[in-house]
C-alpha cells in the first residue's frame, strides 16, 4: 500500500472532496484524523472509513480558527507520533452570489480570498512546525481552473484560488530544505460533487439553458471532452502524498483535462 502507517490530517473531511480523498488515504494504509465544521458528516466519513476496515477518527474543527486548528494539529501529532499528510479541503461557509464583479459586495468578493489563503496558511503552518522536526512530511492544497482561466460571475474566487497557488510555492520554497513537500491539486469542476451541480444549476438558470447543457459545454473547454471524477482526483492525492512523488513539490497537479494548458 502507497500510504502504509503514513499519519494523514484531512479537513473539510465531511465534504465529498475532503471525504473521497480520505477514504482513499485509508484505503492505501494510512491512519486518517479528519475534521470539519459538522460533526455528523465527519463521523459518517469515519465509520464508513472503519467499516471498510481502514482506520479514521473524527473532530469537529473550524479551520479558520488560528487556536483550534493550532491544538487539534499538535494533540494529532501527541497521539500518534507525528503527522506525515496534510489536506485541506474546506469551502465557504455560505453559497456565494454568482453576479458581475461590479454589482458584487466588498464582503462577497473578499470571503474567499480570506476563506482559502487564510485556512491554508492556518493548516499548513501547523503540519510544517511537526513535520521539519521529522524532515518529512507532505503538505497538500487544492485550487481551481478559475484561478487560470477568465470565467464569467465567479466573484472572489478566481484570485483566492490563485492565492492558493502563490502560497503551495512559497511554502515550498521555505519548507523544502527541511524535508517537506507542498503540492497544489488542481480538478476541473467535478460535477459529483453538490457545490458543483449546484452551482451548474444556477448558472444554467441563468443562461436558459438545461443543467446537461451547461456541464456540456463545460466539457467541451477540454482536450479530453469530459469533466474530472472524485476518483480521478482522490487517486492522485494518494500518489502525490506517497514517497513515489517525492520529486514533485512547489507545483500544481493539473487535473483540469486540458482546459489549462501549461
Amino acid at each position: 500500500m502507497m500510504l502504509e502507517n503514513k499519519v494523514a490530517v484531512v479537513y473539510g473531511a465531511g465534504g465529498d472532496i475532503g471525504g473521497a480523498v480520505a477514504r482513499a488515504f485509508a484505503r492505501e494504509g494510512a491512519k486518517v484524523f479528519l475534521s470539519g465544521r459538522t460533526l455528523r458528516r465527519v463521523e459518517a466519513v469515519a465509520a464508513d472509513i472503519k467499516a471498510s476496515g481502514g482506520a479514521a477518527e473524527a473532530a469537529e474543527v473550524d479551520a479558520l480558527d488560528e487556536l483550534a486548528v493550532e491544538r487539534y494539529v499538535g494533540a494529532v501529532a501527541e497521539r500518534a507520533g507525528g503527522i506525515d499528510i496534510s489536506f485541506n479541503a474546506i469551502a465557504t461557509a455560505k453559497p456565494l452570489p454568482k453576479l458581475p464583479l461590479t454589482e458584487l459586495s466588498a464582503e462577497d468578493f473578499t470571503l474567499p480570498i480570506t476563506t482559502y489563503a487564510l485556512t491554508n496558511f492556518l493548516t499548513a503552518r501547523s503540519a510544517a512546525r511537526r513535520m521539519v522536526v521529522k524532515r518529512s512530511g507532505v503538505i497538500l492544497t487544492i485550487t481551481g481552473t478559475p484561478g487560470r482561466m477568465g470565467f464569467l460571475n465567479v466573484g472572489g474566487t478566481s484570485p483566492a484560488y490563485a492565492a492558493v497557488v502563490a502560497l503551495t510555492r512559497t511554502l515550498s520554497a521555505e519548507l523544502g530544505p527541511q524535508g517537506v513537500r507542498v503540492v497544489c491539486l488542481m480538478p476541473n469542476a467535478i460535477p459529483e460533487t453538490a457545490l458543483i451541480r449546484e452551482s451548474f444549476g444556477r448558472y444554467a438558470k441563468a443562461a436558459g439553458v438545461t443543467q446537461a447543457e451547461f456541464q456540456a459545454r463545460f466539457e467541451g473547454m477540454t482536450h479530453t471532452r469530459r469533466l474530472t471524477t472524485l476518483e480521478e482526483l482522490a487517486k492522485t492525492a494518494v500518489f502525490l502524498a506517497s514517497d513515489h512523488a517525492a520529486a514533485m513539490t512547489g507545483t500544481v497537479a493539473n487535473l483540469s483535462g486540458g482546459a489549462v494548458v501549461d
